[in-house]
């Protein structure tokens, strides 16, 4: 199970940081802002892309969105989104609870320069209803994390 990866996998790595789980749904980033009492653009979104034939993930500020001519600079290739079915082949996580932690195998994994304007985030933890709360710098210590420049200004977000 996904959530138990993750887990096993802060039980290992850092012992201090609690696995939260909410009863309340936080598959999207307005729902997991609500759920966790933050603002949307604090929600540590994960995406699983593909750069040729690269797969990746990205954390990036919750209301950021990928600027695709900075993705393809820095990764020589167009980002292209996987479907449900290879996120969760290759996290083990399910589409709302996909994290950069308990992977099945080591990705690549890169931090968008988007988070580091805060000093907590809340990234997923593995399930539609858990995540975690850390900084931006151990969250990228934490998963060998690269920091990145790939996506545009976040937005703040509308009611």
């Amino acid at each position: 199970m996904s959530l138990e990866s993750v887990r096993r996998y802060f039980a290992t790595h850092a012992p201090d940081i609690e696995v939260i789980v909410t009863e309340k749904s936080s598959a999207t980033v307005p729902l997991a802002a609500e759920a966790h009492g933050v603002e949307p653009e604090q929600i540590a979104k994960t995406i699983c892309l593909r750069a040729g034939e690269q797969a990746m993930l990205v954390v990036a500020c919750g209301t950021a969105r990928l600027d695709n001519r900075k993705f393809k600079d820095r990764f020589g290739g167009k980002p292209r989104m996987l479907d449900a079915e290879e996120v969760a082949t290759l996290t083990s996580h399910p589409v709302g609870g996909v994290c950069p932690f308990g992977l099945p195998a080591p990705m690549p994994i890169y931090c968008d320069v988007s988070l580091r304007r805060f000093d907590i985030v809340v990234p997923a933890a593995g399930a539609t209803n858990a995540a975690v709360r850390l900084s931006p710098e151990r969250l990228a210590a934490l998963t060998s994390a690269q920091w990145v420049d790939v996506c545009r200004e976040p937005v703040a977000a509308t009611a």
